[in-house]
């Protein structure tokens, strides 16, 4: 049966890992699709940029097809943040795919049902595919709720994406409203995004991305992600030899495959995000835990960006 939810694609300057998404795509077939394409960096990314485009050429089932391809280099902060920002403005919700993010089957249905069911209460504001507990069971039902807004395969709605602003304008008076103390348990926690939210409101380009911003504009709406409880999209772009962001500090995201699929889905009759589980992504994914454990917020400040950059779109 078609996808009736329209699916959003992120593409670049990888065709190999671009033909394996769009094959999972393909698969689906979604009634819509849009397409978000950035242009080359230099004039050797030429070819490599259109055969990643040429990929969606072989749409061959009843789809329409919409475009939005960038001639100059916009980066993976802008490229992504403009190009979600075109899909809402012509849809309500959506389910988004970067060209490394290759899903399972029951991604797409499990998205298409939880878009559905949390529609209308903005207490939710993303759907993740992501399971980052490395086969620890948080829930007995299909998902539970996080804070952290997983963008390697994901669905939200335009109701959501409002609150979405790269430059972080309203960051100031947050911290002026003495609301730091929600970003996270305790001082270290708090200090580490006090500290990277800080950089991203000086320099929104300091870091190339789009998704810290999300989770700002996430935390600052009190605002939940949906996390899996199986992995349901694999990030197949850390290693890639033209990745942008690699693994850096946290290798083992690298054994985050499609662990299993996920059907006939069990609804959690609390809407509460799960602490415990989302104290481990921080651990082990986000902070040195050793430097947590010593309460240096000298340590969070001063700490390189590597590990943050592993957990961001292997572009």
């Amino acid at each position: 049966m078609p996808l009736s939810t329209p699916v959003a694609f992120l593409i670049f300057n990888r065709p190999d890992v671009t033909e394996m998404t769009f094959e999972r795509i393909a698969e689906a077939k979604p009634e819509k699709l849009f397409v978000i394409a950035d242009g080359p960096r230099n004039v050797t990314e030429v070819e490599s940029c259109q055969r990643a485009r040429a990929v969606l050429d072989r749409v061959d089932w009843d789809c329409e097809v919409s475009r939005n391809f960038s001639e100059e280099n916009l980066g993976c902060g802008r490229r992504v943040s403009t190009g979600i920002e075109w899909v809402f403005s012509e849809v309500e919700e959506a389910i988004f795919l970067e060209d490394d993010t290759v899903p399972s089957a029951s991604f797409f249905p499990y998205c298409a049902e939880l878009l559905q069911r949390y529609r209308h209460d903005e207490r939710v504001m993303t759907i993740s595919g992501n399971n980052f507990q490395l086969g620890r069971e948080r829930s007995k039902y299909s998902y539970h709720f996080s804070k952290y807004p997983g963008c390697w395969g994901w669905a939200s709605w335009r109701r959501a994406w409002e609150h979405y602003d790269y430059e972080m304008k309203s960051w100031p008076e947050f911290k002026r409203s003495d609301l730091v103390e929600t970003l996270g348990r305790g001082r270290f926690e708090q200090g580490f995004w006090t500290s990277l939210f800080d950089d991203m409101y000086q320099d929104p380009d300091r870091i190339d991305t789009w998704d810290h911003q999300w989770k700002y504009a996430s935390w600052s709406q009190g605002g939940l992600a949906i996390e899996p409880r199986v992995n349901l999209v694999a990030n197949v772009g850390l290693e890639h030899p033209k990745a942008t962001h690699a693994m850096g500090g946290a290798p083992h995201l690298g054994s985050l495959a499609v662990s299993a699929e996920l059907h006939d889905l069990e609804h959690p009759p609390f809407v509460v995000r799960h602490s415990k589980a989302d104290d481990y992504i921080f651990d082990t994914y986000i902070s040195d835990r050793r430097a947590r454990l010593k309460g240096s917020l000298f340590d969070s400040v001063q700490r390189p960006l590597s590990v943050l950059r592993g957990m961001l779109p292997g572009r």
